[in-house]
């Protein structure tokens, strides 16, 4: 019994990964699909668009940068980023309106999403805090 309280004590005293990872957005650039997970439970799967021929998606795992509910770009023709989460410097995940290139390769490396679901993945960004955000990005 004190040895569980002990732990229960230590987890609520020290941040740990737990708490880092309340939201993370897992995308796989091979199957061009995020899953996005919520204390660790998945609650969503949508199409994405990554990177097109010779173009780049980095691999690894980020924290959220800044969040911009209605970016332009500004390296590609003030192009509409809406509800953006910027992870990598120029990197985002956003919404696009090329609604039907999601599930292909089709950007110049950012993470695209249906702008209803990047819309639902930014506001749980936003209420959950970009600190306990993870965005997970493999091959």
């Amino acid at each position: 019994m004190r040895r569980h309280f002990a732990a229960l004590l230590l987890a609520l005293l020290l941040p740990g990964p737990a708490l880092a990872e309340r939201v993370v957005a897992h995308v796989s650039v091979t199957s061009q699909l995020m899953k996005v997970y919520h204390e660790g439970r998945l609650l969503y799967t949508w199409p994405v668009s990554t990177a097109k021929p010779g173009k780049i998606t980095p691999s690894g795992t980020y924290e959220p940068e800044f969040l911009s509910k209605n970016h332009r770009s500004s390296r590609y023709n003030n192009a509409p980023m809406p509800f953006a989460i910027f992870y990598d410097g120029h990197y985002a995940i956003h919404g696009t309106d090329q609604i039907k290139r999601l599930g292909n390769p089709a950007s110049n490396g950012c993470v695209r999403l249906h702008p209803d679901n990047a819309k639902i993945l930014f506001n749980m960004v936003r209420a959950e805090g970009m600190e306990n955000m993870r965005v997970v990005i493999v091959q």
